[in-house]
Order: structure tokens, then C-alpha cells, then sequence
């Protein structure tokens, strides 16, 4: 099973094309779900768990893996669903916001190579509840994409505040009104991008995916007497996001004529050597890994002090 992701540093070439590959699994049922290949370093038959006191329930154990203990989280239980067993399951290992951990799943299935513009924002009606930031369909079933970032958060809740060291080098831009976009899939990571840069003073505006962003700058553009960096002084964009993901949008922002001198920042869990180069292909201005408040509000405020 490790040996399905030997290639895995061979598929920059996907970058600025909108397409992604998805690790798809099973947690209980037949329903399948799929992970970005980007976040997964690895997946292998479950090992023997340690349990850990007063840990939370969805937790199953720490497994020891080539010399560093790593948290396992049950997914299916961290959604509200059954327990899975243990044995005969799977872990997947995988880095988001600069943290390691396994996902107990109870099977692997195969790696897909999909265009972004079919994967599809979650439908209406399904709740503020529910965990899924976007589905797709492959051989004619629903395929879930999972908020992992919703889960970790209710697990384990990310620090939002600026700290008060970094907080009294701010400068409060209120009054210079400048306006950015927050483009990100995830409900849980807009919420903590505005709360990070509330010292800041900021009019935030929020794009739930690369297409709303990029209608939102080309309806401004149009608005837009001038240069358009005058009325929006900054985008902010997750990487993985349905129909268009960040390293579209910023393609696209430069291949505008009306938005190329934007200022772009990803922001965004994936995690990886490559990410240096994905950043300079598709020309964004700098990427951030989530998610530490403080480093995402100096570097907006360093930006914001050069305009």
C-alpha cells in the first residue's frame, strides 16, 4: 500500500492546470471519500496502538512510526459515525497546518485524477452541520471531500489571536481603508483568516472558492475607473477549493490585463517542498502554511505597509 504513493513528487506538473488527485478510502459503508494526494505522506496497514489517558474519544491511540508518535483519529467517529474496528483497517498519514497525523479508515481504494472544474461545492440543504467541502462523482457515485479542517479544529481548536508581541507591531489600516479577499472553502478557515487579521482593521471580503473569487475581482475590475490594486489591496486564497482552485485563480489574476497587479497570497494546509515552486509558476506573491495567526498577520501588514 505505501507503494501507491511512490510517485508523488512527480505531479507538480497538475500545478495551474485545476486538477488535483484524490486518495480515495472508506471509513463504515460503501460510501467513498477522497483526500488531496498533496496532504498524504503515507498509508499503511494499522499498527499497534498505544493508548493514551484522558485523551478525547475519537482519538484511538499514538502509533510509532519510523521514530515519531503520531495521533490517530478515528474519521468515521470524528463525523459522527460508528467506531471502526482496529484491525484489518488502515491509517493514513497526513500533514495539514504543519501538524502530522493518522486518520483510522477502514479501506484504501486507488488514486484519481480529476479536473477541479467537476469537483462541486457541497449541495444546498445539506447544513452548516455537515462536514464536506465538496463532492464529486466517479463511476457514477457520490465521492465526499471531507472539511478536515473543521474536524481538526473541533479536536483540537487553532489559536486565532494574534499574540501581544506580534500584535504591538501592527499597524491598524482602518483608516487608510484597505479591503482584501479571502478566498477558502473551509467556513471554520475563513473564520480564523478574520479573526487573525482583525488588528489589522480590515474590510475582509469572503469567496467560498476560486470561481466566486474571481468573479467578485472581475465585477470590481469593471467597477474600477483605475487600476484596480487602489480598491482591492490584497487576496488571500486557499489552495484546494472546488470548481477552481488557488493556483487557477491566481493564474488567471495574471493572465488579466485588469487584475494582474493584484497582490496574492496562498494560504493554505498543504504541505511540502514543492510548494516554493507551485507558488512562483503560477506568480503569486508569497504562500503561507496554516495556520499561525502571527505569521499571517505580519506578512498581510508588511504587504499592506508597502502600497
Amino acid at each position: 500500500m505505501a507503494s501507491i504513493l511512490d510517485s508523488v513528487n512527480q505531479r507538480t506538473q497538475l500545478v495551474g492546470q485545476n486538477r488535483l488527485e484524490l486518495l480515495l478510502f472508506r471509513l463504515r459503508g460503501r460510501q467513498r471519500y477522497g483526500i488531496n494526494v498533496f496532504k498524504v505522506r503515507e498509508v499503511l496497514q494499522c499498527p499497534k496502538l498505544t493508548a493514551m489517558p484522558h485523551q478525547k474519544s475519537v482519538i484511538c491511540g499514538v502509533a510509532h512510526i519510523r521514530g515519531q508518535a503520531i495521533s490517530v483519529i478515528d474519521l468515521s467517529a470524528a463525523i459522527g459515525g460508528p467506531t471502526t474496528p482496529v484491525e484489518n483497517s488502515f491509517i493514513i498519514i497526513t500533514e495539514y497546518n504543519r501538524k502530522v497525523q493518522g486518520f483510522l479508515v477502514a479501506g484504501v481504494d486507488r488514486i484519481v485524477n480529476l479536473n477541479w472544474e467537476t469537483v462541486l461545492p457541497p449541495p444546498q440543504g445539506s447544513g452548516r452541520s455537515n462536514y464536506l467541502t465538496a463532492v464529486t462523482e466517479l463511476d457514477d457515485q457520490l465521492v465526499e471531500i471531507l472539511d478536515v479542517e473543521k474536524i481538526l479544529d473541533e479536536i483540537n481548536p487553532a489559536k486565532t489571536e494574534v499574540s501581544e508581541q506580534v500584535a504591538s507591531t501592527l499597524a491598524p489600516v482602518a483608516e487608510r481603508k484597505r479591503t482584501i479577499l479571502v478566498a477558502d472553502d473551509s467556513a471554520v478557515a475563513r473564520k480564523q483568516v478574520q479573526r487573525a487579521l482583525e488588528p489589522l482593521g480590515l474590510e475582509i471580503l469572503l469567496a467560498k472558492d476560486g470561481v466566486e473569487a474571481l468573479q467578485m475581482l472581475q465585477a470590481l475590475a469593471d467597477e474600477c475607473q483605475s487600476d484596480i490594486a487602489e480598491r482591492m489591496h490584497l487576496v488571500i486564497s486557499d489552495i484546494e477549493m472546488p470548481e477552481m482552485d488557488g493556483y487557477t485563480l491566481t493564474a488567471e489574476i495574471r493572465a488579466n490585463a485588469k487584475l494582474k497587479s493584484l497582490r496574492v497570497i496562498l494560504h493554505t494546509s498543504l504541505s511540502g517542498v514543492f510548494n516554493q515552486a507551485m507558488v512562483d509558476k503560477v506568480g503569486a506573491d508569497q504562500f503561507i502554511a496554516k495556520f499561525n495567526p502571527d505569521d499571517l498577520a505580519s506578512t498581510v501588514n508588511n504587504i499592506l505597509e508597502q502600497q
